[in-house]
């Protein structure tokens, strides 16, 4: 597995050198193939983690747009923007790749790293697996998402990320959409997130996109709850999303990660 190489004192001279420019950064970030991904994946944990303190970004790398329903970019930006506020986003970037023709390439991780790089996210939350009948931009975002998060720790590149210093992302966590064969969530190195006080929030920001869900796709937010539901009921909860770890998940505190006390 490659990486920068620094030193632990290269990489405090980087943080105070970066401190010191009085920079913007995210504690977490999620990325999302189009507006409303995010939202429909892991909306109710970005909601409790924006709740809890902590600045939580939106990378959607497309702006979603031709859809059928739709009139412009510019109304379907807005309704991101919308959904963003609902959840108490921070911050939401939508890069200019192209909807339907979004491909892992070098040009999109290179795009993808440089927002992880300017905004050094500690957790970074990454769409899951394909999504059979439905857009395969999901698919190519993951591979995207994977490759940039390696790319950011990279030395000895600079020039292809703006000069913007390395940074090595601590976590990645994989949400899924809500594709019915996924739709339990649960496997190995996969866990369930309480949303039950942030659901609300979440069906909130999803319905902000009235182009996407017209009232013939009601069926849409019945579905979300659906899967919230089941995902919560499997880890005792009330509504719940999923996420897979891309390493395991140590505890130091048995009782405490099960929830015993």
């Amino acid at each position: 597995m490659e990486c920068c190489g620094t030193t632990q004192l290269w990489n405090i001279f980087v943080c105070s050198w970066y401190n010191g420019k009085n920079m913007e950064t995210l504690d977490v970030i999620a990325v999302g193939a189009h507006p409303d991904d995010c939202e429909i994946g892991c909306g109710g944990t970005l909601a409790a983690l924006a709740a809890s303190g902590l600045s939580v970004g939106i990378i959607d790398l497309t702006d979603g747009e031709p859809t059928p329903g739709s009139p412009s970019p510019e109304v379907r930006i807005a309704e991101a923007h919308a959904a963003a506020d609902v959840l108490g986003i921070t911050k939401r970037i939508i890069l200019d790749l192209p909807n339907r023709r979004l491909f892992d390439s070098f040009e999109a991780r290179v795009a993808l790293a440089i927002e992880f790089r300017r905004y050094r996210p500690k957790l970074v939350l990454g769409l899951g697996g394909k999504t059979p009948m439905a857009s395969p931009d999901h698919w190519q975002a993951m591979q995207i998402t994977d490759a940039a998060v390696f790319y950011a720790r990279l030395c000895k590149w600079d020039d292809h990320f703006d000069g913007l210093p390395v940074h090595t992302v601590s976590r990645l966590l994989y949400y899924p959409l809500m594709m019915e064969a996924g739709a339990g969530g649960i496997g190995e190195l996969q866990f369930v997130q309480d949303i039950s006080a942030t659901f609300e929030k979440k069906l909130a920001a999803v319905r902000c996109y009235a182009t996407q869900f017209p009232p013939e796709k009601a069926y849409v937010f019945e579905k979300v709850e659906a899967i919230a539901k089941l995902r919560g009921i499997m880890a005792g909860f009330e509504y719940g999303e999923s996420f897979t770890s891309t390493k395991a998940i140590g505890s130091t505190d048995l009782f405490q990660t099960l929830q015993l006390k």
